[in-house]
């Protein structure tokens, strides 16, 4: 077996999640100076990267139960809509993502009520400044993208103290007892799993929004941490197109391609039945089919814990190969080029 080589700390990050949870919900409780319920009549919400991600992941567990739409920009323009009753989540792990504190800053300008969750920086200082709520994050605490337990569960402790996710608090406590249940069982499964993943390119399907979410989280980690291809994509909505793409070559996919299928407690029945109908099409045209299974109650705890087992998988692809999962010189490299620096 390879040695493990870990320079930023993603292992200790990763198996930190559930108590990096409560400390979030534990930041967030009866914060100040958030504008009433009445006040509001849309939620928007900022980020890139793992601040973009936390804003899907809150769009789709949150959003189902509230009675106000949730939007995520990923852009460095808010919509033209947003003003004095907006509610404005601007996300940011360092406080310096440029799409962000320019869009935070339009939509303040604009009369939303911006709430940040950041590290410090350009973002914390506007904030200030701003006389906004402030949700700190340390951003020497974990890499980003092994940190989205504070990005995440502030919006939502914040969301459910202005009475628009009843139960937040409940559910992400379900979500803890569930990570540290599979943190105990998981590390023998999931180095199987890497195992059988490795010198194949996976293909990452989940169903509804939040087998969706979790699967494109699944690909981010394989991609930045193992660094190594792969490719996510969500049922029903394969069904009426990537599908078609698995029509020919099926004695090259079959050597090149694996299938992982993240299952959920909370699928439609059609999304079941798109899941059959999807395997048994795919069964010839991939090396294996592989399922994992949620556990947990609640969408909440299921979508964590899917994430979770993604999070270790990628690791362990990682170690099999004596790679640093910590790095993301191609990351740095673009982000540099973007804002006109170089290396």
């Amino acid at each position: 077996m390879s040695e493990r080589v870990d320079t930023l700390g993603m292992w200790p990050a990763v198996n930190r999640l559930p108590e990096q949870m409560l400390d979030a919900l534990d930041r967030t409780t009866d914060l100040p100076g958030l504008p009433n319920r009445s006040e509001i009549t849309n939620v928007l919400v900022l980020g890139m990267g793992p601040g973009g991600f936390a804003g899907d992941l809150l769009a789709v567990t949150a959003g189902p139960f509230m009675p106000l739409p949730i939007v995520v920009v990923k852009s460095y323009q808010p919509p033209s809509y947003v003003d004095e009753q907006t509610l404005v989540f601007a996300l940011s792990a360092s406080g310096d993502t440029p799409e962000i504190v320019q869009a935070a800053a339009q939509a303040a300008e604009a009369g939303g009520r911006v709430v940040a969750v950041t590290g410090g920086g350009q973002l914390a200082k506007m904030a200030n400044a701003w006389g906004a709520p402030l949700v700190e994050v340390d951003p020497m605490l974990y890499p980003p993208r092994a940190g989205l337990s504070v990005l995440t569960v502030a919006p939502m402790i914040i969301l459910e103290q202005m009475g628009l996710f009843p139960g937040a608090s409940q559910w992400v406590r379900f979500a803890v007892d569930q990570i540290r249940s599979r943190r105990e069982a998981s590390r023998a499964s999931s180095a199987a799993r890497a195992r059988r993943l490795a010198g194949t390119v996976p293909l990452i399907y989940g169903g509804g929004g939040l087998g969706s979410v979790a699967a494109r989280h699944w690909k981010n980690m394989i991609n930045t941490s193992a660094k190594a291809p792969a490719f996510s994509a969500g049922v029903p909505d394969l069904l009426h197109n990537e599908i078609a793409g698995w029509g020919q070559h099926g004695d090259l996919t079959r050597q090149v391609f694996s299938m992982v299928v993240l299952r959920h407690d909370h699928e439609h029945p059609e999304v079941m039945r798109g899941f059959d109908i999807m395997i048994d099409l795919m069964d010839e045209v991939v090396a294996a089919v592989y399922t994992v299974e949620a556990a947990g109650e609640g969408p909440v705890a299921q979508i964590f814990d899917l994430m979770y087992q993604g999070s270790i998988t990628a690791l362990e692809m990682a170690a099999a190969v004596g790679l640093d999962p910590g790095p993301v010189p191609a990351v740095v490299a673009a982000r540099q080029a973007l804002s006109g620096r170089t290396q």
